[in-house]
């Protein structure tokens, strides 16, 4: 099973992080270990500095793709669910400035706490609402309207250069107001009227 992320696909939330909207989209993966159950504890990982929260739409794939059209695409999606990114941010930056990948500030155990599974049925994937609190504070409210490639458009673009396997995710990235958790701290997400996740934060 693969997991792959698109980073900077809300306008607003690539400024917010200095940095320029981008010309294509900006692809990284993360590790099926990463994938923490509703209810299950976020833990922070020691001396690594500040993890962000981004929550996301997950879309999760019924059928193999490869080379599709964006009509194709998105009539081979068979779930979606709300989905928390989690960003070792300061590592994160420390690699951009390097020039390095972002793998290991995407992929530690338990960075990607997932909702239930809902059937996809045919909704309209590019009217729903993202919404994140922390300890009962809204910190993140957006919609998927405002994703500058919508999700038909990245799973064609994706599979033009990878194929798509059935039971593979998508995550389609995260509006502004992401911010730093700590320890003690309730995360609660939702894309409203589909799916909620709760994860409480330990040291």
């Amino acid at each position: 099973m693969k997991i792959l992320c698109v980073g900077r696909n809300y306008a607003k939330h690539a400024r917010e992080l200095g940095n320029a909207a981008p010309q294509a989209p900006i692809w990284f993966w993360k590790p099926e270990s990463s994938i923490l159950a509703d209810g299950a504890p976020i833990t922070l990982p020691a001396n690594i500095g500040a993890v962000h929260h981004e929550v996301e739409l997950a879309v999760r794939l019924g059928r193999r793709l490869r080379k599709a059209s964006p009509a194709d695409a998105l009539r081979a999606v068979d779930a979606i669910t709300v989905a928390n990114d989690l960003t070792a941010r300061d590592l994160q930056e420390a690699a951009k400035k390097a020039g390095l990948p972002w793998a290991q500030a995407k992929g530690y155990d338990g960075f990607l706490p997932l909702g239930t599974w809902v059937p996809y049925d045919g909704r309209d994937l590019q009217n729903l609402q993202l919404k994140l609190w922390v300890g009962g504070a809204l910190r993140q409210e957006g919609t998927t309207r405002d994703m500058t490639w919508g999700v038909a458009d990245l799973l064609a673009h994706a599979s033009s250069w990878t194929t798509l396997e059935p039971g593979d995710i998508l995550l389609t990235g995260t509006p502004d107001g992401v911010g730093p958790l700590v320890a003690g701290q309730d995360v609660r997400c939702e894309v409203v009227g589909v799916a909620t996740l709760r994860n409480p934060v330990v040291g």
